[in-house]
């Protein structure tokens, strides 16, 4: 299943943090985040609780990028 959050981040390179940190959270298939138009486009894993995966991918966002804010 694929999902599409609104993301406040303050550049791309912090934005391409995000990303990876997105893509390596456990129960993530894949994961874009586009600074343009402040959206990250999370696929998730077969059978993945989206909601306690999302709050694992906010937690490793905020570990590379402190002031990136997700919105569930």
């Amino acid at each position: 299943m694929k999902k599409t959050y609104k993301i406040e981040v303050d550049c791309a390179n912090c934005a391409n943090k995000m990303e990876e940190a997105a893509k390596n959270t456990e129960g993530v298939k894949d994961a874009v985040v586009n600074f343009m138009t402040l959206k990250m486009k999370v696929e998730f894993e077969e059978g993945a609780d989206e909601n306690a995966v999302m709050q694992e991918v906010l937690k490793n966002c905020k570990k590379v990028e402190d002031d990136c804010e997700i919105y569930l």
